[in-house]
């Protein structure tokens, strides 16, 4: 088993020549990232992951909520009201029940456990996400954002479903490629920088070594069981950043099957205002994208949701400054 990189389109090459690995330590480090919870919509609770305290990015991943697994056979479930994005790709993930996607673009999707629901803000989209009804019982999932370079945030918005995912195998190990590449398989989500996101299990008594590239810093979520990454034992909602310089990772599940996801990339070299939903390089930018959604201008309607859609917070006192992937 090997991983190879990405192949994003030419115009990433400059991502390469610019680096951003000036800002990474170019040894392997094991640094446990602490939660926040919060709540999301009007009932769902997540555990924030990124950005935390001392780390903003992993690769051109910038944002990581894992929900779950919750009870919600008599619950609503799911439920985040149309909200704005720019400059940034959303991640739907789930291992249990089915999220209902819709966006201003007129995408209606159903995303269920294992399939690829990958939203291209671009220039500006708005979205929301439901419980369909009825649900099945379980809840379980992570909402992950990628933020976009210069060169690709400004396209038109899209929405992309793929059922049908890369499977990656080895003894005692069953993988799922979300993004990016892993032992030759691809995945057909777009990838606009050198990005790999995975899905793994790894079953009871195993104990492996997983082929890496040096060049990319990485991360794991736990979702459930316990994982030991590195050493390092990751319960249920864990996040264990890993750093760069690494030529494999060792893992092993602990009392029975564990399953995480594997996220990495290259180290982002662009320095990013991230506010609320939105991803851009200045104070300005966020301003004029915040003015866009009170006022209906930019982000168009999502059709089909029955309630209000979220009012922007307040931009804060003082402005809004770029900032590199530490905090």
């Amino acid at each position: 088993m090997s991983v190879r990189d990405t192949t994003p389109d030419p115009s990433a090459a400059s991502f390469r020549e610019r680096g951003g690995r000036e800002h990474v330590p170019g040894t392997p480090v094991r640094d446990l990232l602490s939660a926040r919870e919060f709540t999301l919509g009007d009932s769902s609770v997540v555990r924030r992951l990124l950005p935390t305290l001392g780390r903003r990015m992993v690769g051109a991943w910038a944002f990581v909520d894992h929900y779950g697994p919750d009870d919600i056979a008599d619950q609503p479930g799911m439920q985040v009201p149309p909200h704005p994005h720019i400059g940034l790709q959303t991640v739907s993930w789930l291992h249990a029940g089915e999220v209902l996607h819709r966006d201003s673009a007129g995408h209606v999707q159903t995303i269920r456990p294992r399939e690829l629901g990958l939203m291209t803000s671009g220039r500006g989209i708005s979205h929301s996400e439901q419980s369909p009804v009825p649900h099945p019982q379980l809840l379980h999932g992570a909402q992950l954002w990628v933020a976009l370079p210069d060169h690709a945030r400004h396209t038109a918005p899209d929405f992309e479903h793929h059922a049908q995912l890369p499977q990656v195998s080895a003894p005692g190990l069953d993988a799922t490629v979300i993004l990016g590449e892993l032992d030759g398989a691809l995945s057909p989500g777009t990838v606009h920088t050198p990005l790999m996101g995975a899905d793994l299990t790894l079953r009871q008594g195993t104990d492996l070594r997983l082929p890496v590239e040096a060049d990319f810093e990485y991360a794991v979520l736990t979702m459930s069981g316990t994982t030991e990454v590195d050493g390092v034992r990751l319960d249920p909602g864990s996040m264990l950043y890993l750093g760069t310089g690494r030529r494999d990772l060792p893992l092993r599940a602990v009392d029975g099957e564990s399953q995480f996801l594997l996220l990495g990339g290259e180290p982002f070299a662009e320095k990013l205002v991230m506010w609320w939903n939105f991803v851009g390089r200045t104070h300005e930018e966020i301003a004029t994208a915040r003015q866009d959604w009170e006022t209906g201008d930019r982000f168009g309607h999502v059709l089909g949701y029955e309630g209000a859609s979220t009012p922007a917070p307040a931009l804060p006192d003082h402005p809004l400054q770029p900032r590199g992937r530490e905090r």
